[in-house]
C-alpha cells in the first residue's frame, strides 16, 4: 500500500458541526489537506501540545505517553489507513524493544500520541485522493507546524486591550486552571503582536 507523510498544521473551529474542532493534516511534500472533525478534548489534547502547553497534572495522552515510557514501549508511526463514512481509522505501530504490534485508534487519539512520541504519521494513497483538498500553493505557505490554528481571529481580538506581561499571567493562570482553549487563544493573540512587530 503506497503512502503519503503527513504533518499536523493545527486546529480550527468546525463550520459545518457544533461544539467540534477540524484537525487539518498536511501532505509533507504537496498542497492536500486532509481535515477531520473531532472532539473537543481531543482537540484540547492536540493543541495544548503544538503550543508547548505545560498541564499541572498529566491529560490522558500524556499518561499513557508516560506509562509507555516506563515499560519501554515506543509508538513508531501512526497510520491512517481506512475511511469508512467519513471516519477515518487509524493504527499505531508500537513497539517494545523486542517486537511490534499494530493497534488499532481513533485517528485523534492516534495523532494526539504521534505529536507526544515525535513519531511520523501517514495516510494510505487511496484515502488522500478521496479525501484530500488541494490548496493553492500561497494559501498552504500561509500556515506551518509552528504555527497552529488554534483560535480564531474574533477570539485572540478581546485581548488586545491587555499588555504582554497581563497576557502571559493570563496564559500560566488558563493552564493553571486546565482551559486550554483560552490559553491558545491568548498565546495567538501574541503570537499576531510578534508579526505585527516584525513589519
Amino acid at each position: 500500500m503506497k503512502r503519503i507523510r503527513l504533518k499536523v498544521l493545527g486546529i480550527s473551529y468546525s463550520q459545518t458541526q457544533s461544539g467540534a474542532y477540524a484537525l487539518i493534516l498536511a501532505e509533507e511534500n504537496g498542497d492536500r489537506r486532509v481535515p477531520i472533525i473531532i472532539g473537543g478534548f481531543e482537540a484540547q489534547a492536540i493543541v495544548i501540545k503544538l503550543e508547548n502547553l505545560e498541564p499541572p497534572r498529566p491529560l490522558t495522552h500524556d499518561l499513557f505517553k508516560n506509562f509507555a515510557d516506563k515499560f519501554n514501549i515506543t509508538i513508531i508511526e501512526v497510520m491512517i489507513y481506512k475511511l469508512e463514512e467519513g471516519v477515518f481509522f487509524s493504527k499505531l505501530l508500537c513497539n517494545n524493544g523486542e517486537k511490534e504490534y499494530s493497534i488499532d485508534s481513533r485517528t485523534s487519539d492516534a495523532i494526539a500520541l504521534a505529536l507526544r512520541f515525535n513519531c511520523p504519521i501517514y495516510i494510505a494513497e487511496d484515502i488522500m485522493d478521496k479525501a484530500g483538498i488541494t490548496v493553492a500553493p500561497a494559501e498552504s505557505d500561509a500556515g506551518s507546524e509552528s504555527e497552529p490554528i488554534a483560535g480564531d481571529s474574533d477570539e485572540s481580538s478581546k485581548y488586545d486591550i491587555y499588555s504582554d506581561e497581563e497576557l502571559y499571567k493570563m496564559i500560566d493562570e488558563a493552564v493553571k486552571t486546565e482551559d486550554y482553549e483560552k490559553a491558545a487563544a491568548i498565546r495567538d493573540e501574541l503570537e499576531l503582536r510578534k508579526k505585527k512587530k516584525k513589519k
